[in-house]
């Protein structure tokens, strides 16, 4: 299986390709891509530098082109599928039909893979990108238990990558309308969950700390307690008189226990979120992922979880919590 590694920025894609990562996945400086935060991802030159540095080292690079745009701005995206394909990129990450309707059409040999952000949870669904658009590979939203994972890569006429490790959200893949809701920005279409325009910290004279996302209180922390981004979905509120985390706990996806049972159900990629984190989050959990596959890979029988793997993984995880997600719901 292949492992791709979040890059938001050059020194992180170095760092991931440096751990191992086969491929990594990088977007522009602008709202083309989901993670549209400033300082991060990567102008013209840094992209081509990037592409040169993985090439050199037999590995690729995937340009993630995943949001949303409007009738006005469709050119952004088109530009960006044009450099795509002049700088070299292996790969377009892409969700929006017009976005791979124009690859199609004016770059037919760069390859396109559809993003977890166009929701196909269905073989039909795969037939149709593959049918219309010619996808090579998709990319599987985070909703969908083992069970069914196993189901499409059986009755998929693409190879399947679903996400391994990294934060997971409650909507389906970027469909968010709490963000939305909060601060008129959307994930899905201006490449942002939870601007930091609109966040807002308060020090308190008792050392606590309050958190708000357009003048909305998200949460509060006690001095030591450690602070996540203030997203409405991990927030927590006053519901009944109880203070909680209604939605979601802030935790990450950690599937690593699954790994052989995803080798087994056909799955051709392993994809680890997070081009918003930093240097050492993406160097460390790459190395993790690789030493596991390249175990596996060596002798899947005799493949065992490794403590240490599990203890490396939790100390990167969202709250230094981990999770399987939907993976292991019994329903499906």
């Amino acid at each position: 299986m292949q492992l791709v590694c979040p890059a938001g920025n050059l020194p992180a894609l170095q760092a991931a390709i440096d751990a191992g990562a086969d491929a990594v996945y990088a977007g522009f400086r602008d709202q083309t891509n989901a993670r549209a935060f400033p300082g991060l991802n990567f102008s013209d030159d840094e992209l081509h530098a990037g592409i040169v540095y993985a090439h050199q080292r037999g590995r690729q690079v995937y340009l993630a082109l995943n949001t949303y745009p409007d009738s006005a701005r469709l050119h952004q995206w088109y530009t960006a599928v044009d450099k795509a394909a002049e700088f070299g990129c292996d790969a377009i990450i892409a969700a929006e039909m017009a976005v791979l309707d124009y690859a199609t059409r004016r770059h037919p040999s760069l390859k396109r893979h559809l993003s977890v952000q166009g929701s196909a949870t269905t073989a039909p669904a795969l037939r149709y990108a593959h049918e219309r658009f010619g996808i090579s590979r998709a990319v599987l939203p985070r909703v969908l238990s083992i069970q069914q994972v196993e189901r499409l890569c059986e009755g998929s006429p693409v190879p399947i990558e679903v996400f391994a490790f990294g934060s997971l959200c409650i909507m389906v893949e970027g469909r968010c309308q709490l963000s939305s809701y909060v601060t008129g920005a959307s994930p899905n279409r201006h490449g942002v969950c939870s601007p930091a325009s609109f966040v807002r910290w308060e020090e308190h004279d008792d050392g606590r700390r309050s958190v708000r996302l357009n003048q909305v209180l998200m949460d509060r922390f006690e001095p030591a307690e450690p602070a996540g981004y203030p997203t409405v979905c991990k927030g927590r509120f006053d519901v009944g008189g109880e203070i909680f985390h209604a939605l979601e706990e802030p935790t990450s996806l950690n599937t690593l226990e699954l790994l052989p049972r995803l080798a087994r159900a056909g799955v051709a990629a392993l994809k680890i979120e997070g081009r918003q984190r930093g240097v050492a989050y993406v160097a460390s959990v790459t190395r993790t992922w690789r030493e596991a596959l390249d175990r596996h890979a060596a002798a899947p029988a005799a493949w065992k979880l490794q403590p240490q793997w599990q203890s490396s993984l939790s100390r990167h995880a969202e709250g230094h919590q981990t999770t399987l997600g939907p993976y292991h719901r019994s329903w499906h």
